[in-house]
């Protein structure tokens, strides 16, 4: 997770790598918003489905000050492939939005 220089993004990832859903959702503002290719998605709903049924199995780039992530995401749901995770925090190092989607 040293690739993830973000602090609170490396928190995150690694909250969702550990499958901890109380560590995950505490790096986020009790409003935060989220999207999934581009569509609305209710963040806490993601949050119950998703943290100890899905994770990465490799980071291929990070972006944007540590904030954008791409990898290769395993779930037990949909099998695996390639997505991004792009994180947008505020000055006080919560995150207030999530967009994930499929990576081309």
């Amino acid at each position: 997770m040293d690739i993830i220089t973000n602090e609170t993004v490396r928190g995150a990832i690694t909250a969702l790598q550990d499958k901890d859903p109380k560590k995950w959702s505490s790096y986020f503002t009790t409003d935060a918003k989220m999207t999934d290719d581009g569509n609305p998605r209710n963040l806490w709903s993601f949050s119950r489905n998703a943290v100890g049924e899905e994770w990465f199995t490799e980071i291929h780039r990070v972006e944007n000050d540590g904030k954008d992530i791409y990898g290769h995401l395993t779930t037990k749901q949909w099998g695996a492939f390639n997505v991004y995770f792009k994180f947008h925090v505020d000055a006080d190092g919560k995150i207030y939005q999530l967009d994930i989607g499929q990576a081309h």
